[in-house]
């Protein structure tokens, strides 16, 4: 039984590798202007002269991809969809601010299906988490508007979460660094 844990693991970790790796690298040959997804091989363009969508895009490849995609489709039943999200259609700005700065411990549905694992926090910079959020919110045919940084200066990170970005070893390795 403990020899199966270890194997699942080792799988998760080595297939989040993989799709990070594969995120990092499809960036470089599309470069920050254009990414390719997987379906039917459609390019969600981005407006390379709105340098806060830019910055979104880099940071949301950085930070998020692994789990929610380069496409924004998540992974079924692990990680929710980002493209075409009912969730992030309907709640405030404010609240999709909070989840990126604070993370969440709690279940969420999103197009109907229940998503229970967590999401630590991914980063505490207003202006970064603007930027990602107004990248999300406006990629992959979400046209869910725009949030603007007195949304995000609503939200104050938790001290909760910055302990858990800490215990986790995300603070100060480049993984949370200023974002």
């Amino acid at each position: 039984m403990k020899n199966r844990i270890w194997i699942f693991f080792f799988g998760t970790l080595l297939v989040l590798a993989f799709f990070f790796l594969w995120s990092r690298f499809a960036m470089s040959k599309k470069g920050i202007s254009s990414l390719q997804s997987r379906d039917a091989g459609s390019v969600v363009a981005i407006n390379t002269q709105d340098t806060a969508i830019q910055k979104g895009a880099e940071i949301y490849q950085q930070k998020c991809a692994a789990c929610h995609q380069i496409n924004g489709e998540g992974i079924s039943g692990t990680f929710p969809p980002l493209k075409g999200s009912d969730f992030l259609k309907t709640v405030t700005k404010s609240r999709i601010v909070k989840q990126i700065m604070n993370g969440s411990n709690n279940p969420m549905i999103v197009n109907g299906v229940t998503y229970n694992n967590s999401m630590p926090p991914q980063i505490s910079n207003p202006s970064n988490a603007v930027a990602v959020a107004n990248y999300i919110l406006n990629s992959w045919g979400n046209n869910y508007g725009k949030v603007t940084l007195k949304d995000a200066q609503k939200v104050k990170p938790s001290k909760t979460n910055r302990k858990g970005m800490m215990r986790h070893g995300m603070m100060g390795k480049g993984m949370m660094r200023n974002r």
